[in-house]
């Protein structure tokens, strides 16, 4: 590197740290890297970026850690082409980052775009984008800027859907993807959206405004409000996170159990997705059969999401009845073969 160029990074560096001297930002500084406390220095780490507020608080201090540490950083951002300034705006953010000395990937989704379930389906597309970017790049480590006003909301969301204890509890938990090669962290799952938005415009004095944040035509919109309606009725934030802490230690139990349940009762082949179950495997209680096959549904058919639970209540009930031989579900055939089970990936064989 050119000592001119060098100097010029040493100075934005410098910068960046100086920030760090407003005691509200060390303070969110601490609790991001006391969360990758656990790290292995010498693994990469990508950020997850939308040109929010939350995300762009996250980058910051991302890039100090990144400084402080000496370790790579990716950064990546998502184009999902569903709105008609999309790229623009993207564009923006890549060249706006630029000035800190922050190099941002943009990853496109292409193709045929949803007419219906649009959050929904725009998020999936955005993690498999996110997470086959950090496959090509090795990275292990992608951090999230989700915060704890996202958590009371899937909360609500899911309680409203009738989700189980799983559902509940299971949105702060550190997830792997890819067959485990790949860490999602959320750093800022303790920290509200309010604390992030004043780090963006502290430090950057930008972010974009999503106008689907304010649109009532999607669910998320409408719990938000109706979270803000709830805390004017004197919801308790406190008592919540309570609530939910509780409902992930009893949520970690059932999953020792589950994890016991797939190590014991079934046999993985190790060059085709596909599995064998034997009976043993059933005969648990209700909550660990449907917990255990929901995660092997999900990883033999790749999905990033476990199938809807109606629909795996739906496949057990078949499963249980006596004349059973085959039934499809998660991009997946589950088949009777005597007194064992065998599933496998759609359209593959099982030979």
């Amino acid at each position: 590197m050119k000592k001119k160029s060098l100097n010029v990074k040493k100075h934005s560096h410098k910068k960046l740290f100086r920030n760090l001297k407003n005691l509200k930002i060390k303070r969110i500084y601490n609790i991001f890297k006391n969360s990758l406390k656990n790290n292995d220095d010498s693994q990469n780490l990508a950020v997850a970026l939308s040109g929010g507020p939350d995300s762009l608080a996250l980058c910051y201090f991302a890039k100090c850690y990144g400084i402080e540490k000496d370790i790579n950083i990716f950064y990546y951002i998502v184009d999902h082409k569903l709105r008609t300034n999309s790229s623009k705006e993207t564009n923006q953010i890549v060249v706006f980052l630029k000035k800190f000395n922050i190099k941002c990937k943009v990853l496109t989704w292409r193709g045929k775009k949803p007419t219906s379930n649009i959050q929904s389906t725009a998020r999936e597309s955005r993690y498999t984008l996110l997470f086959n970017q950090c496959l090509n790049d090795k990275v292990q480590n992608i951090l999230f800027g989700h915060h704890i006003d996202d958590l009371y909301e899937n909360f609500f969301i899911r309680l409203l859907r009738g989700s189980g204890l799983k559902g509940l509890a299971s949105f702060n938990e550190t997830k792997t993807e890819r067959g485990n090669k790949i860490n999602i962290l959320r750093p800022f799952i303790n920290v509200d959206k309010k604390s992030l938005t004043y780090v963006a415009k502290y430090i950057f004095n930008f972010y974009i405004k999503d106008p689907s944040n304010s649109n009532n035509i999607f669910t998320r919109v409408r719990i938000r409000k109706m979270i803000n309606n709830l805390k004017k009725e004197g919801l308790d934030n406190k008592k919540l996170i309570l609530t939910l802490n509780n409902l992930q230690d009893s949520n970690k139990t059932i999953n020792h159990y589950v994890d016991q349940n797939i190590l014991l009762n079934s046999n993985f082949s190790k060059d085709k997705p596909k599995v064998i179950l034997n009976s043993r495997f059933f005969q648990e209680p209700n909550e660990i059969v449907f917990r255990s096959i929901s995660k092997i549904l999900k990883k033999i058919g790749k999905k990033y999401y476990y199938p809807r639970g109606k629909s795996v209540a739906f496949v057990l009930k078949k499963i249980n009845s006596k004349n059973f031989k085959k039934i499809s579900l998660a991009n997946c055939i589950i088949e009777k073969l005597n007194n064992s089970y065998i599933i496998y990936k759609e359209m593959s064989k099982i030979s």
